[in-house]
């Protein structure tokens, strides 16, 4: 049986798969399509509606026969609520959900972080891969319960009072007030203050605003804009970007609580690395319904770029001293080349060694002058910080061997913040 932890995933057994979650608890599950949305209201199966095409709830659990979906359905999301709408999650024992296949066989377990103030939890979800399926575990918590949910998988949800927009909150008339409660916050953890910037401000703004449009929150607007490309449009170049994107508290004090509820969220408040901000809230379409965008950065600048590298060459040649081998050195011909990359990937869109007009990792070397015969690339996108990119290439097979490979002696790093991702990292090797 696999252990598996938030944002985990694995591949799933053929046949009809039970998915239960043991104690006080309601299960549900909202099939949808590529887009994540319900085709109809027929897609939320909960305890009024216990039946989908594939998807069945009985006693408590949860029947999902993937082959038996309705047409265009990609994904099942599993999601689950107190079974006394009473009675906060927080003060329940921290859902665990068990996955079994057909021969009754343990397949998975997730145990979520233990929720604080929120009323739902989406689980986990089945998707399509390729012909199989395969489990991911989510643990995303929603403050505005069940209806909240199923609005933004597309549900119409009836409600008593005609859709309307609601009063900005207080944080419209008194930002300062949200920065004064941040920075008090980031003092009792040991980091330094963080000012407003008017461009993350900007940003943030027109962010929450698509949100509310949408009734959803998002990375992406529903034109496909990020809201890290809402940042480097507006102007801002940055080093490291974090983001809070929230729906539900009513004061600058309950978005800052809401944030320190959950270890992710926390990190991201408190991180040593950010020095400005900006923050937006917006009011939705339906009564109550509130829209927060926060933008956290350190603002790029060059001697920042080269400690951003120098950092990436230094944990990579620690990675390789604890494997016996020489350390590389720093090259500004494959720095030239790994720079470009990364920009360019911001610039075009895309993410992969091989760029749209069919250049390799070789082409952008030997066209900014190197002349190593032998070279190797690694790349990534959505990592914060040298360290945690590092980690990743380390645990990763391929990338590791390009890091371990005793014929490398130099390296270029590149760096780009933007894109769909957030940033962008490129390794070139040579030797």
């Amino acid at each position: 049986m696999n252990e598996l932890v938030p944002g985990g995933n694995l591949p799933l057994p053929g046949g009809t798969l039970t998915l239960g979650v043991p104690g006080p608890f309601d299960v549900s599950a909202l099939v949808t399509g590529a887009d994540g949305k319900v085709r109809d209201d027929a897609d939320f199966v909960f305890y009024n509606q216990p039946s989908a095409p594939g998807v069945r709830l009985l006693g408590g659990e949860l029947t999902v026969h993937p082959p038996g979906l309705r047409a265009g359905a990609d994904r099942v999301t599993v999601v689950v609520c107190p079974a006394d709408p009473s009675v906060p999650l927080g003060a329940l024992p921290a859902p665990t959900l068990h996955v079994t296949g057909v021969d009754g066989r343990a397949v998975a377990r997730f145990s979520p972080p233990r929720p604080q103030r929120e009323t739902v939890l989406l689980l986990a979800e089945l998707y399509r891969r390729g012909t199989g399926w395969k489990l991911r575990a989510l643990g995303q918590g929603y403050t505005d319960g069940l209806a909240g949910v199923a609005r933004d998988f597309g549900v119409e949800v009836t409600e008593d009072v005609p859709p309307a927009r609601t009063p900005e909150p207080a944080l419209a008339r008194a930002p300062d007030s949200f920065l004064s409660l941040v920075n008090a916050t980031r003092t009792r953890a040991g980091s330094p203050p963080v000012t407003l910037d008017a461009r993350l401000a900007a940003a943030a703004h027109a962010h929450a605003a698509a949100m509310a449009d949408r009734g959803a929150l998002a990375t992406e607007s529903a034109d496909g804009t990020s809201v890290h490309q809402r940042i480097t449009r507006g102007g801002y170049a940055y080093l490291t970007v974090g983001e809070h994107l929230v729906s539900g508290p009513r004061t600058p004090a309950e978005f800052v609580e809401y944030c320190l509820t959950d270890e992710r969220s926390r990190r991201t408040l408190c991180e040593p690395a950010f020095t400005e901000t900006g923050v937006a809230c917006v009011a939705g379409r339906r009564p109550g319904d509130l829209y927060w965008t926060a933008l956290w950065a350190r603002p790029f600048t060059p001697a920042g770029l080269v400690r951003t590298a120098d950092e990436v060459i230094a944990l990579t040649n620690a990675e390789r001293a604890a494997a016996g081998l020489p350390p590389l050195a720093a090259d500004p011909l494959l720095t030239a080349a790994a720079q470009a990359h990364c920009a360019d990937m911001v610039a075009r869109a895309f993410y992969a060694h091989t760029s749209p007009d069919g250049r390799e990792p070789w082409d952008r070397a030997a066209a900014a002058g190197s002349r190593h015969r032998a070279v190797g690339e690694n790349i990534a996108c959505g990592q914060r910080s040298p360290a945690e990119v590092v980690r990743g290439w380390m645990d990763s097979p391929g990338h590791r061997a390009n890091i371990l490979k005793p014929a490398f002696t130099h390296m270029g790093v590149g760096f780009a913040g933007g894109g769909r991702a957030g940033t962008y990292w490129t390794q070139l090797f040579g030797g």
